[in-house]
């Protein structure tokens, strides 16, 4: 796909607000402007945004700016170092040391603009990338030719290259590929004084070199003072550097200088800048090698009954050419066990495992995976001390494994309560032979300080993620984070191991490289880090700092000290407000906990799959990820915004309203961060102290303007096509002109089930009766997929009825955040069906938002209150057991089994797309239409796909329109790149969206449309 091609994104930059940018750097902004061509955002917003990353720290930056180009950074670093502020790179901020947050800093965001693969040259194995490239994206690009970048890290769905290389990052198969120091083989960097340097390899003492250092520029400096480092410390470097696939501490100055395939001793800053966190320069353009993909794989993942059994089983793993072999306890099974998003992939793994490794096979190193798996079986299982394997041969099993693995580190942030599994000595890295060994010492520590942990990631290479279980928000466990990383760093030089094997220094560890390099090596990452930045305005403190305002570099307190303990997002001064909520958050922890619950690890940056989140995917900007509303929430409920900014013009804008309310967060978070419940209370929290817009009450109760439009129909249907109609809406309700409204129905469903004589399916005949909820959409402007589900479930023999005296879902008012109504709406609906179910009736839906919103929100909106008289299973949750969506229906009970269809065969009756409703994916219930239509004789392409845009009322919004038409055009490039020859799709805005697509003939049909064109007559 060309850029041209690429579907259009929208901006919150266009909402009508005001974004003041902070008083002290008011003449920064002024100068950035009139420099730099991308956005520059100083304003409070910004700032908080900015502040974390994914790991357990949070600064406030002097601001951010969105570089477009080398000129872009060149301009941003000169104007930032003149006014004495420092400079700070960052990617997609998924970072786990803090080595992203910068206190004071000017933040260059390169992910926004930044991001193109320059060139790709696959005789060479080469590619050229800009660092905001995201490393998925840069290996989709690659598989054309076979290829891929061979580091890689759990989170490279959304992390940047450029970030890897900052950071220095590898994933699972270091133990087959090493890190990115090994595949970065160029860059171009812009050095504190805006000069930018190409950084390649260079043939020591050859004509080039000396030309290059006989110059007395800062390029010059730098070649110069770093070859004299490496050379005088030659033997310091041999002795305190640890012999490992893994070493991200410090700078790599064990690796800048090496002989080439050539066998020439050369050069290669390139290295330096690989791990250096951004505190040499700012790495605007990157050449690496590649690696050719393996066209197969096997895993193999044993379990144990004790965690260091499966740790002395590491080294014998690697006697057989693994391309991976990575660990997993049982509190990352328990965590994937009770989360909404993973449970599904924990299944195979047998109860009493412990522990389990994960080895992978590949075509390239076993040509034969059984032979290869029954090899490890032999010492594993017959001669070792694992009690079962698990084996996965095919694409999808593998995918399972590995999707649980990748999900460790944010799945344990999800611990109910503020102790929480926190990273800062989690990747401490040690000869795989000494885990064992390791880990028995590491349970003292542990011991010692009166806590546990969980032990996971990358056992192969000798890099486990182990996190101790600290409650950050009181003084002891802050000062057991401190007291942790000494013992645990002490214990891992006597096991000949580096403090980091992949996630790197920053605010985590770089106070303890002195004690793992020593004094030598201690000054000279000094002295390299002054001839690139003499006066320490890249990143300072990172990495390396400077032992007093004396010591070298400028004459101030910049980069002066490090202490793990400062700068945490939680600390022992950290409050929050616990407001008072219309939902019930217990089961969540509370409100605050909810919103505390997003550790920062930014999977809502990710694009290539699920739901979360449509608005980011549409615009690229941090404050539409789920990740950024939480920030914001927690900046509101915290104090670090003004008390009353909550209900600002600026944060219902453009923090709440531009949340679709998808739910995809509730499950595509790891943590089960579930925005869409909170912004609904927040909204509802606003509407009690400054009441609800006309147009928020209009949608709030659209049931009743419906059922008017409908007895009014066709006069309300022409009504809109009179001249200006379409602006007096706009005018006065702030709806869209663009957006044709869903048409009236004179005969609705109700009217048109009554006159047919009710249920075809004597109740007495059936052995399953249910109420078919006529919602809004299908009882009085779609009556066509209600139709269809009668016709089906007749079909398949049960009893329905359709009731007069229901309730709206609430859907709509929860959407608006008015809960007062949707909270009495779901009192009613929950009061007339108890009595039904508890005799045996379901309730199913053909409208996927109302199905959930009962089976789901209704919990929320009632919680305790609908609890039985005699203490047993609330109504609420009687009811919501008992809905269900109509293909969920019949799916869950294979009624389609029962229907008279001709010929079931694949294919028989055509090909499908199929568009799942977010509300049903993030409640995993999607895939029951799937299966139906399957069943039923199609051939069937569910496509992954998140929100469509029109989320309800949301793509009916005047100032939402342009945004909700942005998510859209994800959707239709996948239904236009599936070979199916219809799509269908379930939610009635959904087909009201895609009946707008480029070449649509008229409204896609819903699933049960398709299901009753199967049925004989």
């Amino acid at each position: 796909m060309t850029p041209d091609d690429s579907p259009r994104t929208w901006s919150a930059q266009e909402l009508d607000v005001e974004r003041p940018d902070a008083a002290e750097y008011r003449d920064l902004t002024a100068d950035l402007r009139s420099r730099v061509d991308g956005r520059v955002a100083f304003d409070e917003y910004a700032r908080v945004l900015y502040a974390t990353d994914g790991s357990i720290y949070g600064a406030q930056p002097a601001g951010v700016v969105f570089p477009t180009d080398t000129g872009d950074v060149r301009a941003a670093v000169e104007v930032a170092t003149d006014h004495g502020v420092p400079v700070l790179p960052r990617g997609t901020g998924s970072s786990l040391a803090g080595q992203t947050v910068g206190p004071g800093c000017v933040v260059l965001d390169v992910s926004r603009h930044m991001d193109d693969v320059l060139d790709v040259n696959p005789d060479a194995e080469r590619a050229r990338v800009q660092p905001g490239v995201v490393q998925d994206d840069l290996d989709d690009r690659l598989a054309e030719h076979g290829l891929k970048f061979a580091p890689d890290p759990a989170s490279s769905n959304r992390a940047t290259v450029g970030g890897g290389i900052g950071n220095n990052s590898t994933g699972a198969h270091s133990v087959r590929y090493g890190i990115t120091d090994a595949y970065t083989e160029a860059v171009t960097a812009v050095l504190s004084d805006g000069s930018v340097i190409e950084a390649r390899e260079v043939v020591l003492d050859s004509p080039e070199w000396d030309d290059l250092v006989s110059g007395d520029g800062r390029e010059a400096e730098i070649y110069r003072t770093v070859r004299a480092v490496v050379e005088d410390n030659a033997d310091e470097i041999e002795a305190r550097y640890p012999d490992l696939k893994r070493c991200v501490s410090g700078y790599n100055l064990d690796r800048v200088v090496y002989e080439n395939d050539a066998g020439e001793r050369v050069l290669n800053l390139a290295k330096l800048f690989v791990g250096a966190e951004g505190t040499l320069g700012v790495v605007v353009e990157a050449e690496l090698s590649l690696v050719t993909v393996p066209e197969e794989t096997a895993l193999a993942l044993y379990c144990f009954e004790d965690l260091v059994d499966a740790m002395r089983m590491v080294p014998v793993a690697l006697e057989y050419e693994p391309s991976a072999v990575e660990l997993m306890d049982d509190e990352v099974f328990r965590l994937a066990a009770e989360s909404d998003g993973y449970a599904e992939y924990v299944d195979p793994i047998p109860d009493g495992a412990e522990a389990a490794l994960m080895l992978e096979f590949d075509s390239e190193l076993r040509d034969d995976f059984e032979r290869a798996v029954a090899e490890t079986n032999d010492r594993f299982l017959d001669d070792g001390p694992a009690f079962d394997v698990v084996e996965a041969y095919d694409e999808a099993a593998q995918a399972d494994l590995w999707k649980l693995r990748k999900a460790a580190i944010p799945l344990l942030m999800s611990l109910d309560g503020d102790p929480k599994p926190y990273p800062f000595i989690e990747d401490a890295t040690v000869p795989p032979e000494e885990l064992a060994e390791y880990v028995q010492k590491f349970e003292g520590v542990l011991e010692d300080h009166d806590t546990s942990a969980a032990y996971f990631a990358h056992a192969g290479s000798g890099t486990l993620h182990i996190r101790p279980i600290l409650n950050l928000k009181e003084e002891a466990g802050v000062e057991a984070l401190h007291s942790i990383t000494e013992d645990v760093t002490d214990l891992v030089l006597d096991h000949h191991g580096s403090f980091s094997g992949e996630h790197g220094d920053g605010m985590a560890r770089t106070e303890f490289n002195p004690k793992m390099y020593g004094e030598d090596l201690w000054r000279a990452f000094k002295e390299v880090k002054t001839a690139f930045d003499p006066e320490w305005w890249m990143h300072p403190g990172n990495v390396v700092y400077r032992d007093s305002a004396a010591d070298v570099g400028p004459d101030a307190e910049r980069g002066v000290g490090a202490d793990n303990r400062d700068h945490l997002r939680y600390g022992a001064d950290y409050e929050s407000v616990e407001p008072q909520t219309a939902l019930d958050f217990a089961d969540d922890g509370g409100f605050s906990e909810l919103v505390e619950l997003c550790n920062g690890c930014g999977t809502c940056r990710q694009t290539g799959s699920d739901v979360m989140c449509p608005t980011y995917r549409a615009s690229e900007e941090e404050v539409q990820t789920t990740r950024g509303r939480a920030n914001m929430l927690r900046a509101a409920i915290s104090g670090d915004l003004p008390e009353e900014e909550l209900h600002s013009e600026r944060f219902q804008s453009e923090v709440l309203d531009l949340c679709v309310g998808c739910k995809g967060c509730a499950s595509d978070c790891p943590t089960g961060v579930d925005m869409a419940k909170l912004k609904a209370e927040a909204k509802h929290q606003h509407h009690q102290r400054e009441g609800a817009t006309l147009r928020e009450r209009l949608f709030a109760n659209i049931d009743a303007a419906s059922k008017l439009g409908s007895a009014l129909a066709p006069l309300s249907n022409w009504a809109t096509e009179i001249p200006g109609a379409r602006r007096v809406l706009q005018s006065v309700f702030g709806i869209a002109p663009e957006r044709d409204l869903p048409p009236f129905r004179r005969e609705t469903l109700r009217d048109w089930f009554d006159a047919r004589g009710g249920a075809a399916v004597p109740e007495a005949d059936a052995d399953r009766r249910v109420i078919l909820f006529p919602d809004t959409y299908t009882n009085y402007s779609y009556p066509a997929a209600g139709k269809a589900a009668v016709r089906t479930l007749e079909a398949a023999g049960v009893h329905v009825a359709i009731p007069d005296d229901v309730a709206p879902s609430g859907r709509a008012a929860f959407s608006t955040g008015m809960l007062d109504a949707a909270g009495e709406r779901a009192r009613a609906n929950v009061d007339q069906f108890a009595p039904r179910v508890d005799d045996g009736w379901d309730v199913v839906f053909v409208e996927p938002s109302d199905a959930v919103m009962v089976q789901d929100e209704y919990r929320d909106l009632l919680g305790d209150g609908a609890r039985a008289a005699d203490g047993g299973t609330p109504a609420v949750e009687r009811v919501a057991d008992s809905a269900y969506g109509v293909c969920e229906y019949l799916d869950a009970f294979r009624l389609d089994d029962a229907l008279p269809v001709p010929d079931r065969s694949p294919g028989a009756a055509g090909a499908l797309s199929y568009h799942g409703h977010c509300n049903q994916k993030a409640t995993n219930k999607d895939h029951h239409a799937v299966g139906v239509l399957r069943r039923v004789g199609y051939d069937v392409d569910p496509l992954d796909t998140t929100c469509c845009g029109m989320a309800g009322s949301f793509g009916y919004h005047d100032e939402h329109y342009d945004l909700s038409q942005a998510i859209a055009g994800r959707l239709f490039e996948r239904v236009d790149d599936s070979d199916a020859d219809r799509v269908v799709a379930p939610g009635g805005s959904c087909r009201s969206q895609l009946r707008d697509r480029d070449g649509a003939d008229d409204l896609p049909p819903h699933p049960i449309e398709a299901v009753a064109e199967r049925l004989d007559d």
